[in-house]
């Protein structure tokens, strides 16, 4: 039985997951060069700062979530997020139906061969997936999503650190001065956002 505490965050985490999933469209409806490098004003560079101290602590903000969802987007490889995200949500469901339902749903869009935004998993992954996805239990999609949290978290997300993207969100600065080093507090600048001279 969960606790109260427990069954707040399992809400919270629901209501941001949802909230990402209904602004977030299909990469098929979304010209690969529209809005992928326009940041959200409402953003404080203090937050986005927040992300770049672990890849972990990025997925706890939903406007996170996005920005590196739009970065994704820019390498054509956002599938990764969607599908990491559907999985977050598939292991909240209760419902034995609606399980079965939501597994063929993300069996069929991210894992079986030509799905539409399929994820590159190794061979067995995938094959022990097929094997259990006409009895599906809340762990049957656990190997694959570790593996593409740790593709996400060891290739995408240290590019997406030195990305306009996420440069301009967290400095507002032009692609001209990506060569920042976000966490160097050595490195002086003046006013203009030119290196000082020392």
């Amino acid at each position: 039985m969960k606790d109260d505490s427990t069954r707040l965050k399992d809400k919270e985490r629901r209501s941001r997951l949802s909230l990402f999933l209904t602004k977030s469209g299909s990469h098929e409806s979304v010209a690969p060069d529209k809005k992928t490098s326009a940041a959200p004003s409402d953003i404080s560079p203090e937050t986005a700062m927040k992300w770049g101290e672990s890849f972990e602590e990025l997925l706890k903000y939903s406007d996170g979530v996005e920005t590196f969802s739009r970065f994704l987007r820019t390498e054509f490889s956002e599938e990764n997020m969607e599908f990491w995200l559907a999985c977050e949500e598939y292991k909240s469901i209760d419902s034995e139906t609606k399980l079965l339902s939501k597994a063929m749903s993300i069996y069929t869009v991210y894992i079986e061969a030509e799905a539409p935004k399929e994820v590159n998993i190794d061979y067995s992954t995938k094959t022990d997936i097929q094997r259990s996805i006409s009895r599906p239990t809340k762990s049957c999609f656990e190997a694959a999503q570790s593996k593409v949290y740790g593709l996400m978290k060891k290739d995408c997300y240290p590019r997406f650190l030195s990305s306009d993207i996420y440069l301009r969100v967290t400095h507002r600065k032009a692609p001209g001065a990506a060569m920042f080093r976000r966490r160097s507090r050595s490195c002086v600048f003046n006013e203009r956002g030119e290196p000082a001279a020392r």
